[in-house]
């Protein structure tokens, strides 16, 4: 049985490694000088490998079809993630969110476990070489054909690819165009886990806000809430919480535009409620009833953002606190809780930690990922239209569906 897997990114690794260690004739193709590009810099470097959490808990944090990713994540849980680095002798710790990586903190030591598994079973590593065509018979995928012109023919061919996202490592959506060849809709590729631009700039570049909650308003509804940490940046926001609210609200960013109006929403104090946040400023005007405003709320929040807060509650910054009225309290108080900035765009996909779109998994058969269209053509990771949020999740994605793949076409073997 011989197999042909296209991309070593995460996905591919894992195909390769689970294929060759049941005993498959592996050729492992990647255009890049090195396996791993991406993966090497994945989770700032470390590598975060999964998310140690029960299905239901991961599928919740799985934003586009979550549904179709139920068979691989059943089949190859977190658990089987770290049984399988352990096995292989990479030792892994978990830390908070339940996020796993290697104890050594380096992404490469998950690289180097990969190829110690392939060069074990012989795989055949083609560096530098890129797939220009799959090639297929009577609708069955039988091999590809490569640059230099020669055609590599196996049973099956396994894309592994990836998005468009971080194209310097070599993603840059060379599976979407086979799929289009072969008949199959390819879902517009979209920027996820990206930083929110704004339209408003205060000048808070380098701002970090911790312990606040985010929210996404469209056209006065609420779409999503994120609590935790944040950063302004020299034309938004990013961080944690922000990449997360990036990838659920792409859905309606379509050319560069979002439907409709879109405001990013920050409550400063989410662990206080309007009346108890009220009751603390009248604490605080009490103890300073004869300073200016703006050096009383250094208390309540960053420095950087009083000018913004009050500018949004329209009391000027030098208003004494004495002569402050019960309304303009309680619309500083409203702000505090609602600091709100218009929201004109995302970071270029480019700049992605993912890429949201891509294969239409409407034509991939989810207990096996083969294509429905061409026999024995499977495509695995980020290049289908799959996407989590952080935290482990999308490369714990790419390594069920490589062992879905893989169990296949042993099992066919």
């Amino acid at each position: 049985m011989k197999a042909i897997v296209v991309g070593g990114g995460a996905s591919g690794l894992m195909c390769a490694s689970l294929l060759s260690e049941s005993g498959v004739e592996v050729t492992l193709i990647e255009k890049n000088e090195k396996l791993g590009k991406k993966l090497f810099i994945t989770g700032k470097g470390r590598c975060n490998v999964t998310n140690f959490c029960d299905t239901q808990t991961f599928l919740s944090n799985v934003v586009t079809n979550s549904k179709f990713t139920y068979s691989s994540i059943s089949g190859f849980t977190p658990q089987d993630t770290i049984e399988f680095f352990e096995r292989n002798s990479l030792k892994l710790k978990v830390e908070r969110g339940n996020r796993v990586f290697p104890q050594s903190d380096k992404s490469s030591d998950v690289i180097k476990c990969f190829e110690k598994i392939l060069a074990k079973y012989n795989v055949e590593v083609r560096l530098n070489t890129q797939v220009k065509e799959i090639l297929t018979d009577n609708g069955t995928a039988v091999g590809v054909k490569i640059n230099s012109g020669e055609k590599i023919f196996s049973d099956c061919v396994v894309v592994a690819t990836g998005g468009i996202s971080y194209s310097s490592t070599g993603s840059t959506g060379d599976g979407y165009k086979w799929a289009k060849e072969l008949g199959h809709n390819v879902v517009e590729p979209r920027p996820a886990l990206v930083p929110i631009l704004l339209k408003e700039q205060y000048g808070l570049q380098g701002l970090s806000l911790k312990n606040v909650s985010a929210s996404i308003v469209r056209d006065g509804k609420t779409l999503c809430e994120q609590f935790g940490e944040m950063l302004f940046t020299h034309n938004g926001v990013s961080g944690p919480i922000i990449l997360s609210l990036s990838s659920l609200i792409n859905r309606y960013y379509s050319n560069g535009k979002f439907e409709g109006k879109f405001y990013l929403v920050i409550d400063l104090k989410p662990a206080l409620s309007i009346e108890t946040l009220d009751s603390r400023l009248l604490r605080e005007f009490s103890q300073k009833p004869n300073a200016e405003i703006k050096n009383v709320l250094p208390s309540l929040m960053p420095k950087a953002l009083i000018d913004v807060v009050l500018q949004q509650s329209g009391i000027p910054v030098k208003t004494v606190v004495n002569s402050i009225t019960k309304v303009q309290r309680e619309r500083l108080s409203q702000v505090i809780k609602n600091l709100r900035f218009t929201v004109c765009g995302l970071e270029d996909i480019n700049a992605g930690i993912i890429t949201a779109g891509g294969v239409d998994c409407k034509q991939i058969n989810p207990k096996n990922m083969m294509s429905k269209l061409v026999r024995n053509l499977y495509f695995i990771g980020e290049v289908l239209d799959v996407d989590a949020l952080t935290g482990g999740f999308n490369l714990q994605l790419a390594f069920s569906a490589a062992h879905q793949t893989s169990a296949s076409i042993i099992g066919d073997n």
